[in-house]
């Protein structure tokens, strides 16, 4: 598949397609971005347009580690923040009720001080680049801090979390990762519109 040839369909909130805009940025691969109408629904060119970026492109740092144990690792933790740590942040931001939100948010606070502790103090996630776990962690992150934002919670703090905070500054100013994330403010105001929505 040569560079000019390369869409990304998606829409602007979506951690999935920041994720996807992230890596081809590491990548160095220019490519087309094409906003999805709806998170609703998905275009047919969507469900059928979805390659892995490290097998189709070698230019750039690898995304996945080399090594088979890394790599399983990194898959590992990935799942986890997709099918845990995501789907309780989602309720946490857009959840109506008081009793959701408030199982959702300590499940979001058992995943942050699990992703602090995580870390292990490295510049990366990957190590001393950005990989696979970073572009994961990192397309959520500033859900994150839209939660910090709009409640009296602290999720992320020097005295709680001073690895993440310090990790969350380099990924967010990294040259392939400043241009692509959405904005707190920006995420924010989608989420009272989805919390009214539900």
């Amino acid at each position: 598949m040569s560079e000019g040839e390369v869409k990304v369909l998606g829409t602007w909130a979506s951690p999935f397609s920041t994720r996807v805009r992230i890596a081809l940025q590491l990548k160095s691969v220019n490519y087309e971005y094409l906003e999805e109408k709806s998170l609703e629904s998905k275009s047919e060119l969507l469900l059928d347009s979805n390659p892995y970026i490290d097998e189709v492109w070698s230019s750039g740092p690898s995304i996945l580690p080399c090594d088979a144990y890394e790599r399983a690792d990194a898959r590992f933790w990935a799942t986890y923040v997709d099918d845990k740590f995501y789907p309780a942040l989602k309720r946490a931001v857009v959840s109506g009720s008081e009793e959701t939100k408030r199982a959702s948010m300590a499940e979001v606070e058992e995943g942050v001080v699990m992703l602090e502790k995580l870390s292990k103090g490295k510049a990366f996630f990957g190590g001393d680049n950005i990989g696979y776990l970073d572009i994961v962690i990192g397309s959520m992150f500033e859900w994150i801090k839209v939660i910090d934002k709009s409640t009296e919670t602290r999720l992320l703090s020097q005295a709680k979390t001073p690895c993440l905070l310090e990790w969350g500054t380099r990924f967010s100013s990294h040259e392939a990762v400043k241009d692509v994330l959405p904005g707190v403010a920006k995420l924010a105001g989608f989420g009272l519109k989805l919390k009214a929505k539900i």
